[in-house]
């Protein structure tokens, strides 16, 4: 968690290498696939990407235009491969550390995910077999190979090939410091930020290097994939706690905050169960909590309402995938006069620009959806710094909790 006022530099670089492996009896086979998903690849314009390629990313092309969010680890633990062992369970892992540091979308992970359960298949899979076992489009598979820095797909099935994913392959795969990069790997290969997973140091919000949770590797056998995902969902949160050995960014917005009558708190998409969560708890200790849910211009009207009924500050949940709108809405804010704090997954620019204050608390990527236990825990504990600062917040939670034993609300006191 921190507050931020200006621009971070860019991602660092990533080199490219590459393998030789030799030849074996599947080389044959194998080089009459690559040709023909070249081919096939040259002619993924005619139609079928409209028809259901970019249906499958309407929910997440990670580096759609407009979009700032980083391309960082989602697998770190794809679900479902943490109970495979022997030699199929190496074959994934060693695929999978292929996939590692890498920001993908939904209809990406579950290309990843079934490319590792079918490891040993892998180097050999037409990019047309990929999407049919996976259930997604041809272009979607190739958009995949793409995110990850290769040409195509027939680029990242050679290197499949090249770290020998087979059974028993004892190949090791390349270093984090981005040789598993093809020849063709391209511009988008450049902008990956490394970020090791498992049992290596993870780079958190501040730059500083961490040692992550050793208990992610020994979350195997049947379970594994759920168990790494809570996991690392615990190890978001001991970050948050970290972060709040200084309390001073979350004493400042709930300064802010609580001053601001009334309070618009807004939410969208994938944030909108946490501005709403916040916005609840928060009316019983603050008299005037307005939660912000509508979108394109009645959004903004919304804000200069608040804005022209007193408000002085507004408090926006941003979360991956980040709507567009979200920008319109603080560029109003900011124009009205409100002060902006932004809680947020990690720093993103076109945001942070527009918030005084930015507080970070990390999503969890294992599962195909995000998880955000970190920002919602992040709002509470906004939410008890303001009690602090409001006067009267303990009288108005006394009068609320008389005032629903009378009317019977709850089955449990």
């Amino acid at each position: 968690m921190q507050t931020e006022r200006s621009a971070q530099p860019g991602a660092a670089g990533r080199g490219g290498g590459t393998m030789n492996t030799g030849h074996n009896a599947d080389d044959g086979l194998a080089r009459h696939r690559d040709e023909h998903d070249e081919h096939d690849e040259h002619d993924e314009g005619d139609g079928r990407d409209g028809r259901d390629g970019r249906a499958e990313d309407a929910e997440g092309d990670g580096r759609a235009a407009g979009d700032d969010r980083d391309v960082l680890g989602d697998l770190d633990g794809v679900g479902g491969l943490d109970g495979v062992g022997g030699p199929d369970g190496a074959a994934a892992s060693r695929l999978l550390r292929l996939f590692e540091g890498q920001r993908l979308t939904p209809v990406q992970r579950r290309i990843a995910h079934c490319l590792a359960q079918h490891a040993a298949e892998a180097p050999f899979l037409s990019s047309i077999e990929v999407a049919e076992l996976a259930g997604v489009s041809q272009p979607s598979v190739t958009r995949f190979a793409m995110a990850l820095g290769y040409s195509g797909y027939p680029g990242l099935r050679r290197r499949f090939r090249e770290l020998d994913v087979r059974p028993g392959g004892g190949r090791a795969v390349a270093g984090r410091d981005g040789e598993d990069a093809g020849p063709d790997a391209g511009a988008s290969a450049q902008a990956v930020a490394p970020r090791l997973s498992g049992g290596g140091a993870a780079v958190r919000g501040g730059g500083r290097r961490e040692e992550a949770d050793p208990g992610l590797d020994q979350a195997t056998g049947p379970g594994g994939d759920y168990r790494r995902a809570v996991l690392a969902e615990i190890e978001n949160l001991r970050a948050l706690a970290r972060s709040l050995d200084d309390p001073g960014p979350v004493a400042e917005a709930a300064r802010l905050l609580a001053a601001s009558r009334p309070l618009p708190v807004l939410g969208l998409r994938a944030a909108a169960a946490q501005a709403a969560g916040f916005a609840y708890f928060a009316a019983k200790v603050h008299p005037d909590v307005r939660p912000l849910h509508e979108a394109g211009s009645l959004l903004v009207d919304r804000v200069e309402q608040a804005a022209a009924a007193g408000a002085t500050a507004l408090l926006c949940f941003a979360l991956p995938r980040y709507p567009a709108e979200l920008v319109d809405a603080l560029r109003a804010a900011r124009t009205a006069g409100l002060t902006v704090v932004t809680v947020a997954d990690r720093r993103v620019p076109s945001l942070a620009s527009l918030s005084h204050v930015l507080l970070t608390a990390e999503v969890g990527t294992h599962l195909v959806f995000d998880t955000a236990c970190a920002p919602m825990m992040l709002g509470r504990v906004l939410i008890e710094a303001m009690c602090d600062a409001l006067p009267g917040a303990q009288a108005r939670l006394e009068a609320f909790e008389a005032s629903a034993a009378a009317r019977g609300v709850f089955l449990i006191d």
